[in-house]
């Protein structure tokens, strides 16, 4: 017999949230019990939803603190958060509060079932890009020792110091290559090497990264 994974969506887009429930309850091992533009704790304790799908973005809330809540008072739900691509301080954050996992809005459809199915078995997800560097290095360190320890646990090369600290003064790849005496290739590589250490996707992430590290 099919088992069949009961999920919640809280989503405050209602195209958005329509969509998702539309889709998802074509599949033959998916049901959509609830969906909601807002938290209802009775609401979901009613329907015991398997997986919930928790938007990041809902209007006036504070995320991290509804996914809190979701895990202490629907203890056998598993929460995934949905968002544009978060800041690898706000994963560490969101593994500490107990979500299961992440998922993209610009995932593919194949992508967001598998995820569910995943988190439904049991297991961690986050998304593709992270998966490598930010699960093994960040939110595996996040669980066991908290968010400080994990961003700790990123081993930089001095070379990659070196550049991360003059991006953050506003330095474009060619004056740091001619900074540091080396081709703009070799400083794209290096930036490329912190961003996916880092989990982050452009120079102003690595600047804001720096910036709070100098605090």
């Amino acid at each position: 017999m099919l088992s069949v994974i009961t999920v919640a969506i809280i989503e405050d887009n209602r195209l958005v949230r329509e969509g998702m429930r539309d889709m998802l309850n074509e599949l033959p091992d998916v049901k959509v019990v609830l969906a909601a533009n807002s938290l209802e704790s009775s609401m979901l304790k009613e329907t015991k939803p398997r997986v919930v799908l928790l938007d990041v973005g809902l209007q006036d809330k504070n995320s991290l603190r509804l996914a809190e809540s979701l895990k202490k008072e629907l203890a056998e739900s598993r929460v995934i958060v949905m968002d544009l691509l978060p800041m690898h301080e706000e994963i560490a954050d969101f593994v500490n509060a107990g979500v299961a996992g992440f998922i993209l809005k610009d995932a593919t459809f194949e992508d967001f079932v598998g995820t569910i199915r995943s988190v439904a078995d049991g297991a961690r997800v986050l998304p593709a890009p992270m998966t490598g560097t930010l699960f093994s290095q960040i939110a595996r360190v996040a669980v066991k020792r908290g968010r400080e320890a994990a961003l700790e646990s990123v081993r930089m090369t001095q070379r990659e110091r070196e550049i991360i600290a003059l991006i953050a003064v506003g330095l474009s790849n060619k004056e740091i290559a001619h900074r540091l005496g080396i081709a703009t290739d070799t400083v794209k590589s290096h930036v490329r090497n912190v961003m996916e250490k880092l989990a982050l996707h452009s120079r102003l992430q690595i600047a804001a990264y720096a910036h709070s590290h100098d605090e």
